[in-house]
């Protein structure tokens, strides 16, 4: 499993360019299920055709991960650039990106007007080597994912895009995992989850299934200074309560904790201030 999520953290695949990640997932998967389709907006869908009698299900986990695109070029070669998802300002001083096409870069910020403070988005820059305008190996328009190595801190996994990585790592077993069922399965990979939720909302639709369950990372409550949560890292998943965005059915959050306790999964239920 381990190798798994190592092998999607590394891929670079920021909200609308989430082209390798798909291709890495779609190989993973592809004997695994009756069939495989992307549909038009990119999502990955995966089918189990079911025995008969049983329900749709939508089982969905996002691709996409935030990153940055070039705003603009200037006469030296710096880029200017601006967010694709949640880019937290304090993440971004000296982290290194690196770009679809395989271009790495570092970030700084103008010195005139910072001092001391946490910089705007645009006071930043992106240093990728080049001397002037006509010598930058990107343009425009392009994207990048931020660039850290992946990390094993004794059992405890560090890496860029572990929102929401894991979670696709989780449906690739599940699925490989699956056996004889009623049910019909439809295992989602999304798109365009950073920026709005736009693959899970239209893979929904279009799947019209009676039943679907998201799987995505959450905050915890036992890091210093982090906000009072009842939630701790490696205290078993998270089952959602509620969050900003929605109130989760009750019929199946109890269903999911009636299988957790039948089974002895250790779990922990998850009520989010933020979220989606």
């Amino acid at each position: 499993m381990k190798d798994l999520i190592k092998e999607l953290v590394e891929a670079c695949g920021p909200s609308g360019s989430e082209q390798a990640v798909r291709e890495l997932v779609s190989a993973r998967i592809a004997d695994h299920a009756h069939a495989v389709r992307t549909d038009v907006l990119g999502n990955l869908i995966a089918t189990v055709r079911g025995g008969g009698g049983g329900k749709r299900i939508m089982l969905a986990a996002h691709m996409d991960e935030i990153g940055v695109v070039v705003s603009h070029v200037d006469e030296k070669g710096f880029l200017r650039f601006g967010a694709v998802g949640g880019v937290r300002p304090q993440t971004l001083l000296g982290s290194r990106v690196r770009f679809t096409n395989g271009v790495c870069g570092v970030i700084g910020a103008d010195q005139k007007g910072v001092q001391g403070d946490l910089p705007r988005l645009d006071q930043c820059f992106i240093d990728v080597g080049a001397c002037a305008r006509d010598g930058a190996p990107v343009q425009v328009g392009d994207v990048a994912c931020f660039d850290r190595p992946f990390v094993d801190l004794g059992g405890r996994l560090v890496a860029k895009a572990m929102d929401d990585r894991i979670g696709c790592a989780v449906l690739i077993e599940v699925l490989r995992r699956l056996g004889e069922t009623p049910h019909e399965v439809h295992f989602v990979f999304t798109v365009q989850e950073e920026v709005g939720l736009r693959g899970a909302t239209t893979s929904a639709y279009g799947l019209e299934a009676d039943l679907g369950i998201a799987v995505d990372v959450t905050l915890t409550g036992d890091t210093p200074e982090a906000r009072t949560m009842a939630v701790s890292l490696g205290a078993g998943p998270a089952i959602k309560v509620k969050d900003s965005g929605m109130l989760a059915h009750v019929g199946v959050r109890s269903w999911m904790v009636d299988t957790a306790r039948a089974e002895g999964i250790p779990f922990q239920l998850e009520v989010l201030v933020g979220g989606s």
